[in-house]
């Protein structure tokens, strides 16, 4: 992408140059003399931004990106509980948001700061976890399902192809869950009927039985390297998110991505300020999140991921097909049989017990 004209890193001109630069941010009422940090640092999920994104926002601003990864949102959460700073920017699923901002982990939003909000869809500016979007800016959208190898195995069209392993596939052992608790105790309570936010001991105790159970037919839990693993043929059928899998097809045409009948989960990523950013990596961190939000990098974050866009204004630069792919924008009949994870509050700790149960057995 060719380097913008308005280009200055002093607050005032961004201010001045707002309407020509289409939704650079205003310098806060009150802190002209707070200037942007030269660098922050995002927490983010592995291999989630299309790198050109942050040369694209240091070219532009003079800001510096460096990305640190994590792999799951229980990594995430723990680290910051545990008094990590330093990070400008992370990236969280809505329920981990919910407990974050119970827990008053995150900074407000300096709207002025981040005029492309007014990009986002209507169904995203108005999020259950973070109504009014008061903390964060939703980034992407996606689902949890099964990936699999075209020709290899029969096409799964159940959990059941998990949870009741067939010795006699060519899948058996041959397969993973995420290693995630949410994410695979989801799995287990979808197939067994019950919703994926339940707090009923019982049920969770029957989805602990049920993932110990699956865990004779599993070449382990994992969530960084799955897709590696079914691009090379290792592993034939994995837990794991629908991105993930049309990056990896990309590399094995025969991966295929499904939508079990007994549904899934859907979540919605999204751009968050840690409460420990100091001022001045916070305006950075605003500026960068308005950067992202812009329609034309929106697009082009997600057609590097392949993830769906939360921005209604990045469609007009999206190539239709990708618009109208039921894996990337699952259609009616599609979402209704999926859900969102939220927060279980105390159940939190019940949900880590048994899945320390679940790993820990033979």
């Amino acid at each position: 992408m060719k380097k913008r004209t308005c280009l200055s890193s002093l607050l005032v001109v961004f201010a001045l140059t707002l309407a020509a630069c289409g939704g650079a941010p205003a310098s806060p009422p009150g802190d002209d003399e707070i200037k942007p940090a030269s660098e922050i640092v995002v927490y983010n999920w592995l291999d989630y931004v299309a790198p050109e994104i942050y040369t694209l926002f240091e070219q532009e601003y003079g800001i510096k990106v460096i990305e640190e990864n994590f792999f799951s949102n229980e990594e995430l959460l723990a680290k910051l509980q545990g008094g990590a700073a330093g990070y400008a920017v992370i990236i969280p699923s809505d329920y981990t948001v919910g407990i974050m901002v119970a827990e008053g982990m995150l900074a407000k939003l300096n709207r002025i700061n981040i005029p492309n909000l007014v990009n986002l869809s209507d169904q995203f500016k108005n999020v259950p976890y973070d109504p009014g979007n008061v903390y964060c800016a939703p980034y992407q959208w996606g689902m949890t399902g099964i990936g699999y190898i075209e020709g290899e195995v029969d096409p799964p069209t159940s959990w059941a192809t998990l949870f009741e392993p067939d010795p006699n596939s060519p899948a058996y052992g041959r397969m993973t869950l995420l290693d995630d608790a949410r994410e695979s105790f989801a799995a287990a309570l979808v197939y067994l009927g019950y919703n994926v936010n339940t707090t009923d001991e019982g049920q969770l105790q029957e989805a602990r039985d049920l993932l110990i159970k699956a865990k004779a037919g599993l070449a382990g839990f994992d969530s960084e390297t799955y897709d590696d693993l079914m691009i090379s043929g290792e592993n034939l059928i994995a837990h794991g998110w629908n991105g993930e899998f049309l990056v990896a097809r990309d590399e094995n045409e025969a991966i295929v991505y499904v939508t079990p009948k007994e549904g899934g989960v859907v979540f919605v990523d999204n751009m968050c300020i840690p409460a420990s950013a100091t001022p001045e990596e916070k305006l950075a961190a605003e500026m960068f999140i308005n950067f992202v939000l812009r329609p034309d990098i929106g697009a082009k974050l997600s057609e590097y991921i392949y993830y769906a866009s939360p921005n209604k204004a990045a469609e007009q630069y999206l190539d239709p097909e990708f618009l109208a792919d039921p894996i990337i924008y699952p259609p009616v009949e599609v979402m209704a049989k999926l859900q969102y994870l939220e927060p279980v509050g105390e159940a939190e700790s019940l949900y880590q017990r048994l899945w320390d149960e679940v790993k820990s057995a033979p």
